[in-house]
């Protein structure tokens, strides 16, 4: 974390503790969500919802859990690395608001946001990582099993943001995560190896796998070069029945995933990204406590 405040930037910012009671809160916000009975945990709190790279998904949950919860969100239309300083910008935003929720191109244009400010600060998505992302599908899957210790995690994808959040979450908790995937687009920040997250080539890894992950195909690479990545049903088949398969929106169909798989009984993206909106509720009440 930086400074006092409790940030997310990164998902291992939050500690094991701290990520078990958001992903528990989320299942209970799930159930007042659909009986319509929202808390009020944000009641009388200001949050700036900061946009500066498109998108809808997580942004528009945002928004929506936060006035569900009685708090009062305003869409700051600003840039950074324009005009006005950083810093400058963080100050001014401090005079208004309780938290920062920020989803912009750059990492480093996050901390230093964090850094010049005294405000809690989420991240809502860089081109590095996307931490509520992976917080969502973890707490969908803790609704599912009941626990996620022991996940096997494998991420069928290049290094990007969303698997690069994979590898975050298995520095924070135990789970297991393996990239699979073509050599040239393995990971390998140093920030990011530990312990229970490594690499191969091999799709044999998604036959005892508890999660499958996909992502976009790499811009800079051949169809041909990947063909043997794509998921599909005839792959969902050979899986486990109790696995569960979250391709990663916007769904290029098919490259990484054919279309028919998005049928597929194991393919649970829908019901996983409903819990976006309750992972980044719970998140907010732990963030501001």
């Amino acid at each position: 974390m930086t400074g006092s405040a409790r940030n997310f930037l990164e998902f291992h910012d939050i500690p094991e503790a701290g990520l078990r009671s958001v992903i528990a809160r989320a299942g209970v916000l799930a159930k007042a969500w659909d009986e319509r009975t929202m808390p009020q945990s944000l009641a009388g709190k200001r949050v700036a919802l900061i946009v500066d790279d498109g998108g809808w998904r997580n942004t528009t949950a945002f928004d929506l859990g936060i006035q569900a919860m009685c708090g009062i969100c305003v869409h700051v239309p600003i840039g950074f690395n324009a005009k006005e300083k950083t810093g400058d910008l963080s100050g001014y935003l401090g005079n208004w608001f309780d938290m920062l929720v920020i989803r912009t191109r750059e990492f480093a244009t996050l901390k230093a946001v964090a850094a010049a400010s005294l405000l809690p600060v989420i991240n809502a998505r860089t081109r590095s990582n996307h931490p509520c992302e992976t917080l969502g599908d973890l707490a969908y899957i803790n609704s599912r099993r009941g626990s996620i210790d022991g996940l096997k995690v494998v991420g069928v994808a290049a290094d990007a943001n969303i698997l690069r959040s994979w590898a975050e979450a298995s520095i924070a908790l135990p789970i297991k995560v393996v990239q699979v995937y073509p050599e040239r687009w393995h990971i390998s920040d140093a920030a990011l190896l530990n312990g229970r997250f490594r690499v191969s080539t091999d799709m044999g890894e998604l036959s005892d796998a508890d999660v499958i992950i996909t992502d976009s195909w790499p811009s800079d690479a051949a169809g041909e070069a990947l063909a043997g990545y794509r998921i599909d049903t005839d792959l969902l088949d050979r899986l486990r029945e109790d696995a569960i398969f979250l391709p990663c929106p916007p769904v290029s169909r098919g490259q990484e995933v054919a279309a028919e798989a998005m049928e597929h009984p194991l393919c649970q993206s829908r019901a996983a990204k409903s819990f976006l909106l309750h992972a980044q509720n719970a998140l907010m009440e732990w963030v501001i406590a």
